[in-house]
């Protein structure tokens, strides 16, 4: 070790500086590492002085830097150092990306596991729609079979009703015809002179009081105690028949003789073809009610508790 005093350096010999060089063999360096010591003794308390010195101090220490950096081997070092560092930073980067990537396929991972389950739900979801819509399939041929069935047996029952009908229709105005008959020939015979006068107004009412039949049974249908619709209807055949005769007689004169002689004739026919379609409909009434006739339409419960 070399030690050099120096106490000229200041104007105030009471500072005392000291420069020592230390050479070490194990040091990193190829050249000695020299090192600056500087005791400093000062016993004013001067503000000027103090300032001086580290002004001094400062120019010693920025020139001895300056020194240390602008030699080669330093530089190197210097320029090691730095690229070192760029190399720490790089890595750094390559780390937080990799980490970042790792991230990202956890995360795609998750994603997949998700996607993996719910492709699993969706097969599921699509075998029981699957099994749903073969089971609707099924149901709808059965309905199909079903249907056309009853759809047959409708056909044959609506075929079947409706000679069923028909065939009451017929019995109604039979009966009808045969009452109304009945009740008409007391006045068909005040009527007449001889037997072939009497073919035709029997015929008349014959045919009448068939149509009435016909009429009463669709018209009364299963409102069997309705007296107004039963009388109603057996009036309007009553009046209409009954003003036909009137129409058939002789012309109507302007003069006072003619419409009273009109007058009692018309109310004459109109109540005796009442009486006529009354008893009829009396009639067709009884039978309903003895169920010797069925009303509009058939009751099929009826007709099998009749059966029995």
């Amino acid at each position: 070790m070399k030690t050099t005093s120096i106490t000229s350096l200041l104007p105030y010999p009471k500072i005392h500086f000291t420069k020592r060089f230390n050479i070490s063999g194990t040091a990193p360096f190829s050249r000695p590492v020299k090192y600056l010591t500087i005791n400093c003794i000062n016993s004013s308390q001067n503000g000027e002085t103090t300032k001086n010195l580290k002004d001094a101090l400062t120019g010693m220490v920025d020139e001895k830097v300056e020194e240390l950096l602008n030699r080669e081997e330093n530089k190197v070092l210097l320029d090691g150092l730095e690229k070192a560092t760029q190399r720490v930073e790089m890595a750094k980067k390559e780390l937080a990306e990799i980490a970042r990537q790792e991230l990202e396929a956890k995360l795609l991972k998750d994603y997949i596991t998700q996607l993996e389950t719910r492709a699993s739900e969706i097969a599921e979801c699509q075998k029981d729609i699957l099994e749903a819509r073969a089971m609707i399939e099924e149901a709808e041929r059965s309905l199909n079979v079903g249907g056309d069935a009853r759809r047959r047996d409708a056909t044959d029952g609506d075929e079947v009703t409706r000679d069923e009908e028909r065939v009451e229709s017929i019995k109604a105005a039979s009966l009808s015809a045969i009452v109304g008959t009945l009740a008409g020939l007391p006045i068909s015979l005040s009527r007449i002179t001889s037997s072939s006068e009497l073919i035709l107004p029997l015929s008349i009412t014959f045919i009448s009081c068939a149509l009435f039949g016909v009429t009463f049974r669709y018209a009364v249908r299963r409102d069997l105690d309705n007296f107004q619709l039963k009388s109603g209807t057996s009036a309007a055949f009553g009046v209409v028949k009954g003003l036909a005769t009137l129409g058939g007689g002789p012309p109507l004169e302007l003069d006072a003789a003619s419409f009273w002689s009109h007058a009692v004739d018309g109310a004459v026919y109109v109540s005796e073809n009442l009486l006529i379609f009354l008893f009829a409909g009396v009639g067709l009434d009884l039978c309903f009610k003895l169920r010797i006739l069925s009303p509009f339409p058939i009751d099929r419960s009826i007709s099998e508790t009749d059966k029995i």
